[in-house]
This record gives C-alpha cells, sequence and structure tokens, in this order.
C-alpha cells in the first residue's frame, strides 16, 4: 500500500472502525468456514490476513510469499490486509474480520488471559526486530533506558508490542510505567515526523524506519533487538515475535488450509535464508524503497537475524516472553498462562519434514 493511501485509509478507519468491524466480521466467518468451502475467483481457497504494517521489514515473510507465489502453488486466495499496529492486526482477528494475523507471538498470550483462545501456527523470527531510538536532541540525556523517566517515549500503539516490550525495558531498569508516557505514533513517516518535531523523545520502532532515521541524522540506536545476540541481551532470552496466529477453533476446523498456509510461509523462510538482502529487496513492491532501493536493501539486511529457516518456535521463546510481560502487566502477571495452548508445531514439522 503506497504511503498516501495508507494514511487515507487510517483517517477513514478512524471514523468506520465499529461498523467495519462488525460488517466485516459476517463476511469472513463464512469466507473459508471450512476446508472444503470458499474459492476465491477460481484462484483457490480464499483467506485473509490482516499483517500489523505489510511494508515493516519484520513482517516482510507476508508479502514475499505473495510475490513468490507460493499461496498461490499450494492452491490459496490470500488477500493481504495492513494495520499499522500488530494491536489493530489483533482486534480484526478477533472481531472475525480475517482469518489469520501476521503480527507478534506476545498476543497469544495477552489473549488467553481475556478468554480468546488464538495460537502460532508458524513462527517467523526468534527475536523481535525492534530498536529503541533516542533523538539527536536528547542522546546525552538518554543514555540507557534507566533515563526514560519523565520521557515521551514512541509506540506504534498502545497494547501493542512496542509498547510491552517498552514498558518491560524501563520496569527492567528501574522506572516504573508510570513513570513515562508511551506515545501513537506508529510507524514509517509519522514515527520520524513526530521524532523531528520533539513530539517524542525516542520510541521503538522496525525497519525500514529505523534506516530512515539514522540516515537523517535524527536519532540514535538505544538498544537494538534485531539479532538474537540483541535479544538475549536486552530481554533475556530468544524473543518469537513476528509470526502467524489465528483463532484455535478456526485452526483445528480448517487444517488443511492452515498447512497449506505454513507450507508457503517455510518455503518462504527457507528462500530468504539462501539470498542476498538485495535479491529480497528486489521481489518486494517498489514502494516500499520509498524511492531509496540501497537504504531498504540496508534495511532488510540488518533485519535479517531475527527470522527463522523453519518456521519453528525457538526453544524457550514462550517462557521469555511470558516473563517479559509478566514484568509490568498485572494481568498476567496474576494469571496462569497455558504456554502450550499459545502455539503448535503440528504444522511446521509436517512443511519441514
Amino acid at each position: 500500500m503506497r504511503k498516501s493511501a495508507k494514511i487515507a485509509a487510517l483517517a477513514a478507519a478512524g471514523l468506520l472502525a465499529a461498523t467495519s468491524l462488525t460488517a466485516c466480521a459476517n463476511e469472513a466467518s463464512t469466507t473459508t468456514s471450512s476446508d472444503s468451502g470458499s474459492k476465491g475467483d477460481g484462484k483457490g481457497v480464499k483467506v485473509k490476513i490482516m499483517v500489523g504494517g505489510l511494508d515493516k521489514v519484520i513482517y516482510m515473510p507476508a508479502m514475499l510469499t505473495q510475490r513468490l507465489g507460493y499461496f498461490q502453488a499450494e492452491g490459496l486466495d490470500v488477500e493481504l490486509l495492513s494495520e499499522p499496529a500488530g494491536v489493530q492486526a489483533e482486534t480484526a482477528l478477533v472481531s472475525g474480520q480475517v482469518q489469520g494475523a501476521v503480527g507478534f507471538y506476545d498476543h497469544t498470550l495477552d489473549l488467553q488471559t481475556k478468554g480468546k483462545h488464538v495460537e502460532s501456527v508458524v513462527q517467523f523470527s526468534h527475536a523481535p526486530g525492534e530498536v529503541e531510538l533516542v533523538s539527536e536532541k536528547n542522546s546525552k540525556d538518554i543514555t540507557s533506558p534507566k533515563d526514560f523517566k519523565g520521557k515521551k517515549l514512541g509506540i506504534t500503539g498502545l497494547g501493542s508490542s512496542t509498547d510491552f516490550l517498552t514498558k518491560y525495558l524501563a520496569v527492567k531498569n528501574g522506572v516504573n510505567v508510570s513513570e513515562f508516557s508511551p506515545v501513537a505514533v506508529g510507524a514509517g513517516p509519522t514515527f520520524v515526523s513526530a521524532l523531528q518535531k520533539g513530539s517524542i523523545d525516542g520510541g521503538m520502532t522496525t525497519d525500514p524506519t529505523v534506516a530512515t532515521v539514522l540516515q537523517k541524522k535524527l536519532g540514535r540506536v538505544l538498544v537494538d533487538m534485531r539479532t538474537p545476540q540483541g535479544s538475549q541481551e536486552a530481554l533475556g532470552g530468544p524473543y518469537p515475535s513476528s509470526s502467524l496466529y489465528m483463532q484455535t477453533d478456526w485452526v483445528n476446523g480448517n487444517k488443511d488450509t492452515v498447512q497449506k498456509l505454513v507450507n508457503a510461509f517455510v518455503k518462504t523462510l527457507k528462500w530468504m535464508s539462501t539470498h542476498s538482502a538485495d535479491e529480497i529487496a528486489a521481489k518486494m513492491p517498489a514502494d516500499y524503497s520509498q524511492g531509496d532501493k540501497t537504504l531498504y536493501a540496508s534495511a532488510i539486511k540488518s533485519t535479517l537475524p531475527m527470522f527463522t529457516k523453519d518456521g519453528v518456535m525457538p526453544e524457550n521463546g514462550p517462557e521469555t516472553v511470558e516473563k517479559v510481560l509478566k514484568a509490568f502487566n498485572p494481568n498476567i502477571k496474576n494469571a496462569t498462562i497455558d504456554l502450550d495452548k499459545t502455539y503448535t508445531t503440528e504444522f511446521v514439522k509436517k512443511a519441514t519434514g
């Protein structure tokens, strides 16, 4: 989606959110009600997937799978939709607007405490792919998360994974979540503008926004979680983030379709592991580079270490996520979470086997 179109779409969504979700819920509930069900324009089984930012590098496998033709090869007609934050993709899923969401795995734990049963069916990553940036103006005042007190910190949206991780970094470093102000600024141009105007002192975002901020010399990297090593240092272990998660009841009722989706994504992850950032960038929509192909390829290269090669949940990953969320989220801290119900390896094992 082009940036101008995305901005217009967001404006419209603000006015029509309540009615659109309700209307789309009825449509989605019948779109692929069973594996023998709906066909989309003769192309195959129709599936709608909401992505928490299609042009974000952390969610790149979604569009790349489409561009490589792997969905079609599996007999699927996949429609990829986009929202600026993972929490909005989550909302679209639980409302029934879509059958799947590409977002952070941590939403599955949060939703379980709210009585919603969703599970990751293929894990794209073993690190968050997120970066905490600080503005150049504040780089001397904010040298670690210990300095978050009294600051305005950008996140994609309230209740998003950037919100979760920012709160964890604060609490881990002795700053209470009430002592700083999270500011929902989205990603891309809106994040860059907020940093430039001083609306935020820093913030958490992903590539290609990170690459743009650094190129324009608007900010510096404070915490880099784009690699397994960075995840280990900041969070104490592997942090499974980007994933395809779906409502458990839908998964159980549509196993053939889910298997085909997972097959396609695993093929993409394997393809990514054997191709360069330049080759990957060349497969993506031209407007994702925002006019700078070299910078976009560089952004992909910086983020590639976060991705798995096989879609398998990293060992001890769910436990790390639970530890992070329990550190600041009272609902999760006081809840008993069944981690086994937040993900399944049933489909990736068949795809890789």
